[in-house]
């Protein structure tokens, strides 16, 4: 029996970057940015754009880490529903956060045709899937928040109805967000890298950077390969390395793994009958899944099946717990094989909202917390505009980010937070 590749199924059928600099990074530019997935490449198209010159410094290929290694939904709603988010910080900022979901989503859509990117993108929508009787009744109540206060785009999916939506008899009933989408993101990335490249940005691969240094009129960034001046620099890293410059942002970021498997190609009957309509799928528990189809008829399956870092043992282990569960939600798949089984890391925010703004000299954007498809694309172009003088542009900078308490970059409680919310998972 052949094993499952190890590699992201998106990574394993994209196509090859040819845009990279053949160069060591030198020189002076107008930007540098840190980190080559869709934040970098997103905030390095919209930079060239405008006139300004831009090295972006990967210290793997682009799109190797969380760009590459997602879910592939590209779903309108924030992590927390609208009503807490009211009930927390006011319905003016609600309203605001949940507008830059829905307008992250659009992002996505207009860089893919004005690039002229073929992904696959198709506005599915996405179901969220009541896991418990208790759950719908939460569910039935967020819906008719969002129907009279900000998103018309919502429907609700009674019991009686979800037949219609998903062959399992695990839910009862669920929330469909119908401008919700899916994407390649492998496609996608590769796409928005060339199209950056196009446009004059140089992308240097395997090029980690070490050190910051302030320098007369901005910044020396040194990396493995070379060194460089730039005015400005961003920093679009998400869950970095332990490495001094980085030091802040890890304390403010907790870094989970997230876990997916891909089945073989699904027969078209086997398809219609588990999922007519082939939406973005969530489950309602804290501890829950995600899935979809993929272009060619494989099921991306996945979720926190372990409270434990992405890598090797660690992926083989939480791919094996999803399988299982798949199986369990979906009979009719236990014979189909698993094609690709890993992992990646997210970075979480204690509240699980976006951050983006400068400290210390140093522009940001990262901590998308499970929304990073949308909101990663959204905020590189958001932070060209808020780079060159624009403040409206970040939606995100009102909000303040304190460190977290006893956390100084290495996870060491997430044994402990997974076993809290099973106990929840339980009860609630």
């Amino acid at each position: 029996m052949t094993e499952p590749s190890p590699l992201s199924y998106w990574l394993a059928t994209a196509p090859a970057f040819t845009g990279g600099a053949t160069g060591d990074p030198g020189g002076q530019v107008d930007v540098a940015i840190i980190g080559g997935g869709f934040t970098g490449l997103s905030a390095a198209l919209a930079l060239r754009q405008s006139g300004a010159s831009v090295a972006v410094l990967e210290a793997g290929p682009v799109i190797g880490e969380a760009s590459g290694r997602n879910g592939g939904q590209c779903n309108n709603g924030t992590h927390q529903d609208y009503g807490s988010l009211v009930a927390s910080l006011g319905r003016d900022r609600a309203l605001a956060y949940y507008h830059a979901h829905v307008d992250a989503v659009d992002t996505v859509e207009r860089l893919v045709r004005e690039q002229g990117i073929d992904c696959a993108f198709r506005r599915c929508g996405r179901l969220k899937l009541a896991a418990k009787p208790m759950h719908y009744a939460k569910i039935e109540k967020a819906y008719a928040l969002l129907k009279a206060e900000i998103d018309q785009n919502v429907e609700l999916i009674t019991p009686d109805r979800i037949g219609t939506e998903i062959g399992s008899d695990q839910f009862y009933g669920g929330l469909l967000q119908t401008t919700s989408a899916q994407l390649h993101v492998g496609q996608f990335g590769i796409g928005l890298a060339e199209a950056a490249a196009a446009q004059g940005a140089t992308i240097f691969e395997h090029a980690p950077v070490t050190d910051l240094t302030r320098a007369p009129g901005g910044w020396t960034v040194t990396a493995s390969r070379g060194s460089l001046r730039a005015r400005q620099v961003l920093v679009a890293t998400g869950g970095a390395p332990p490495q001094k410059p980085f030091r802040w942002f890890q304390r403010r970021l907790v870094g989970v793994g997230s876990f997916i498997i891909a089945t073989e190609r699904l027969g078209p009957a086997l398809i219609d009958r588990l999922f007519p309509n082939r939406r973005n799928y969530v489950t309602s528990r804290i501890i829950g899944n995600f899935f979809r189809l993929t272009p060619d008829d494989r099921l991306i399956f996945g979720g926190r099946a372990r409270f434990a870092i992405s890598g090797g043992k660690s992926d083989v282990k939480s791919g094996a717990i999803l399988t299982d569960a798949m199986r369990a939600m979906f009979p009719d798949l236990r014979h189909a094989r698993i094609d690709h089984v890993w992992g990646g890391m997210v970075d979480l925010t204690a509240d699980r909202l976006p951050r983006a703004g400068e400290q210390d000299g140093l522009f940001y954007a990262m901590g998308y917390s499970g929304h990073g498809v949308q909101m990663s694309v959204h905020m590189g172009q958001q932070m060209a505009r808020y780079m060159g003088g624009d403040l409206s542009a970040n939606p995100w900078a009102d909000l303040d980010w304190p460190a977290i308490p006893g956390h100084l970059g290495k996870p060491w409680f997430l044994p402990a937070v997974g076993a809290w919310y099973k106990v929840q998972d339980m009860f609630k």
